[in-house]
């Protein structure tokens, strides 16, 4: 299962559709063939690894995502699975989503084992941002800011470049790349005038843009540098970031990236739609009133926000924190599969991470840094 995460990863981030791996094994647990999703349109990560093989009956599939049971752009995977004659399919986390989901039970229908939640946290925590937006009908949302120690965004005349220095700076196109759209909103866009777009170390634009989005009434001007945007702009001409964030996902924007200045982000944090917090801190202090975040509603500490920091990293001297709010959806919490008999459910306890058979989760070396590019 680890090789399979591996080959997911080759996948591209951004998207509507899932990153997947597959790894077909022989019975005495040799690696047949490989395959993975190359993105929307493109085989599935099943359909890739069996068209490498001439003959695929009694073969052991081992995929990262429950085998999709439905009729898109590619045909399903879990009858693909079943037509080529395969022996037993495990796979690492149940697909949540109502149209995709099912293949599991439809496996076992035609009598084929089919067992769940081989190293499932860690597939689900690869997934994350995917398995979060199928779940709750929006984007997976990253709020980012650059601070001082003391919390400020920008001197008090307005000026902020540059609070942090250039690997900070760099890391953040890196994520912007990694991002289907940038949310900003109309203040920052008249008083920056951003290009928002996703560079290298020499200025050179990265292979992926993602969509400018807008928040506000106020119109783009014509001359903004946002409407030379490769990918486009949107702008919603309104305020309701929860609208807004269903229509983006509605369009197969999956993960959305907030570079908005402290009005966005509050209004994202304070309505309960961050799913990570990415903060840069600069070893440095400027006071004065122009906080990265406003007013949250919190009056007492009863009501503080509290999150879990998953990620602390120094980029030059400065300091990148990843925090997480308590989740609207925990992926790493396996889904029930009310169809498996008891033995094959990866939400039961006798279903741990590590599969029954250790062949699932052996064929290749550790996967140290799923999700990463």
């Amino acid at each position: 299962m680890r090789r399979a995460l591996a080959l997911a990863s080759r996948g591209p981030v951004t998207g509507g559709n899932p990153q997947v791996g597959c790894v077909l094994l022989a019975a005495d647990g040799t690696v047949v063939a490989e395959g993975w999703h190359h993105g929307a349109g493109t085989p599935h990560a099943e359909i890739d690894a069996l068209s490498k093989v001439a003959d695929a009956r009694g073969l052991t599939a081992v995929v990262t995502l429950e085998p999709c049971n439905h009729t898109g752009r590619t045909g399903p995977c879990s009858e693909a699975l079943i037509a080529a004659g395969v022996a037993e399919v495990f796979f690492a986390v149940a697909d949540p989503s109502p149209a995709a989901g099912g293949g599991a039970a439809r496996l076992r229908e035609a009598g084929i084992p089919a067992t769940g939640g081989v190293l499932g946290a860690e597939a689900a925590e690869f997934l994350r941002a995917w398995l979060t937006a199928t779940r709750l009908g929006r984007p997976f949302v990253s709020v980012k800011w650059a601070s001082t120690l003391d919390g400020r965004i920008a001197a008090a005349d307005g000026s902020s470049q540059w609070i942090t220095g250039t690997a900070a700076r760099q890391r953040v196109h890196e994520q912007r790349e990694a991002s289907d759209a940038i949310l900003v909103g109309t203040g920052t866009v008249l008083a920056d005038d951003p290009s928002l777009t996703a560079r290298g170390d020499g200025g050179e634009l990265l292979a992926h843009q993602p969509l400018p989005v807008v928040v506000g009434e106020r119109a783009v001007p014509l001359g903004a540098r946002l409407r030379a945007h490769p990918a486009g702009l949107l702008e919603t001409h309104h305020r309701d970031v929860a609208a807004i964030l269903h229509e983006l996902y509605e369009r197969g924007i999956r993960r959305v990236f907030v570079e908005g200045g402290p009005t966005l982000a509050t209004a994202v944090v304070a309505a309960g739609l961050a799913d990570e917090l990415l903060i840069y801190l600069a070893p440095a202090l400027l006071g004065g009133p122009r906080l990265a975040i406003g007013e949250l509603g919190v009056d007492t500490m009863a009501g503080i926000h509290r999150l879990t920091i998953t990620g602390v990293e120094e980029l030059g001297g400065d300091l990148l924190i990843v925090a997480r709010p308590a989740p609207a959806y925990d992926p790493t919490v396996p889904a029930p599969d009310t169809a498996a008999p008891a033995a094959h459910d990866p939400a039961a306890p006798a279903a741990p991470e590590t599969p029954a058979p250790s062949r699932a989760d052996s064929a290749s070396p550790q996967h140290t840094r799923a999700g990463s590019r």
